[in-house]
C-alpha cells in the first residue's frame, strides 16, 4: 500500500480552501477547449463561493473568488475573467516606506499641534493673536495638569509659550497672568471622606448636643 502524505504533495497557495478545490484547479489547466475550460472555471467559482461563507457579506465577493482562482493557479490558467487578472508582482508589491518625523518635539504633554499653532501666529492681527493664545494657554494648563499632577503657575505658561514660538509673537502677560484654570483639582482618595463617615460624624455631632451632663 502507497502512503501519501501531505508534505509529500503540492504545497498549497491558499490552504483554507482545501486540497479538493486545488486539484479542480489544476484539472483546468488541463481543459484545451477554451469554451469549456470557462465554463468549468464558473463552477470552480460556485463551489469556492459555497465554502468560503466569511466572504459572502462583501460586496467584492465574485472579485475576490476570481483573484484566490488565479492565485491557486499560480497565475498560469488562461481564462475569460470577469474582472482584472492579477499579477504575481502585483500582490506582493511592498508598500512605500513613510516618512518619519525627525524633528524633536519640544514639550511632549503639549504635542507638536501646539508648536506648529504658536509659530503660525507670527505677523498676525493682534486681536486674533491674543485670543489664540488665550485658548492655547488654558489647553497647555490642562495638558500640564494631566502630565504633573498639579496645576502649574501662570508664569511657567508664559515662558513655554515664548520658547515654543521662538519669541516671534508678542504675548500679552497681563492677560495672561489673570488666567484661571478650567479644571478642579479634586481630593485624593486618601484625604476623600466617605459619605458613610460623613453621615457618622453628623450623627455624633448632634448626639452630643443632647447628651446630658453626667452629675
Amino acid at each position: 500500500m502507497n502512503k501519501n502524505y501531505n508534505y509529500e504533495r503540492k504545497k498549497l497557495f491558499l490552504p483554507e480552501y482545501g486540497r479538493h478545490i486545488h486539484e479542480m484547479v489544476d484539472y483546468l489547466m488541463t481543459i484545451e477547449d477554451r469554451e469549456e475550460r470557462n465554463r468549468q472555471a464558473r463552477l470552480v467559482i460556485a463551489v469556492m463561493g459555497n465554502l468560503n461563507t466569511t466572504l459572502r457579506d462583501t460586496a467584492d465577493l465574485a472579485h475576490k473568488l476570481w483573484d484566490h482562482l488565479f492565485i491557486m493557479a499560480d497565475f498560469q490558467l488562461d481564462v475569460d475573467s470577469p474582472y482584472p487578472i492579477p499579477s504575481r508582482s502585483s500582490l506582493s508589491a511592498r508598500p512605500e516606506k513613510m516618512p518619519y518625523p525627525a524633528k524633536r518635539i519640544m514639550f511632549k504633554h503639549y504635542g507638536k499641534n501646539i508648536e506648529r499653532i504658536l509659530r503660525s501666529l507670527e505677523g498676525a492681527d493682534r486681536r486674533a493673536t491674543d485670543e489664540v493664545i488665550s485658548n492655547v494657554a488654558r489647553f497647555m494648563r490642562a495638558k500640564s495638569y494631566e502630565y504633573n499632577e498639579e496645576h502649574p503657575n501662570n508664569e511657567a505658561i508664559i515662558k513655554d509659550i515664548k520658547r515654543m514660538s521662538e519669541n516671534r509673537i508678542t504675548v500679552d502677560e497681563i492677560a495672561l497672568n489673570n488666567l484661571k484654570s478650567d479644571y478642579k483639582q479634586f481630593q485624593t482618595p486618601r484625604n476623600k471622606k466617605s459619605p458613610h463617615q460623613n453621615k457618622k460624624q453628623k450623627n455624633g455631632k448632634s448626639n452630643n448636643l443632647h447628651r446630658r451632663p453626667v452629675k
